[in-house]
């Protein structure tokens, strides 16, 4: 049953600023294939409810990804601007998850999907990196966005959004830390 709400999260997504209810959390971050247009535009996708086995959308933790969760993501860039946002569904009600960009697509293996993807490598904060911590509801739905004040570089672009099982620690010795990880999106070409 859940599979057939797949097209409600991406409207929800595609009506996010329009539609009624509260809106997504917006962290704005100041300082495998793409479509790109003619004026350097690029635009990643990922969706699908988590399986066992099919690495565009798979569940690492069954407890914190139960059977019917899922998850859409797109992440837009253009114009020195990256925006990147996230729904999803059928997670543990009333729980926060460190959400992040990573540099390589989902795999068999929770690791396969490489580190944070980070615009300039070795800085790991919200303006190199993109973090969508979601906290769900009391049904297990949760949505972020993420604006960072830089544009995709084609060559070294992201392959996945993973989602992990703690909050994200935002500073210190910590910084980035998010728990083991949870579940993973394959990010694709838009055609």
């Amino acid at each position: 049953m859940r599979a057939s709400k797949l097209p409600l999260v991406l409207l929800a997504v595609a009506c996010a600023g329009a539609c009624a209810g509260p809106p997504a959390p917006v962290q704005n971050a100041v300082g495998p294939e793409a479509a790109q247009s003619p004026d350097g535009a690029i635009t990643l996708s990922g969706s699908g409810e988590f399986t066992d086995g099919d690495t565009s959308a798979i569940a690492y933790d069954r407890k914190l990804a139960p059977k019917g969760a899922q998850a859409s993501v797109t992440v837009e860039s253009s114009g020195g601007e990256t925006t990147t946002s996230l729904v999803a569904e059928g997670l543990l009600p009333d729980r926060r998850y460190g959400v992040h960009l990573h540099t390589k697509p989902c795999g068999k293996k929770p690791d396969d999907s490489g580190p944070h993807y980070q615009h300039r490598p070795g800085k790991i904060n919200p303006e190199s990196e993109v973090w969508l911590d979601i906290r769900t509801d009391d049904e297990g739905a949760g949505r972020s966005t993420a604006r960072n004040d830089w544009a995709l570089d084609p060559a070294k672009l992201p392959g996945s959004l993973v989602m992990h099982a703690k909050p994200t620690t935002p500073k210190g010795p910590e910084a980035g830390v998010a728990g083991d990880r949870v579940a993973c999106v394959t990010l694709k070409k838009v055609s």
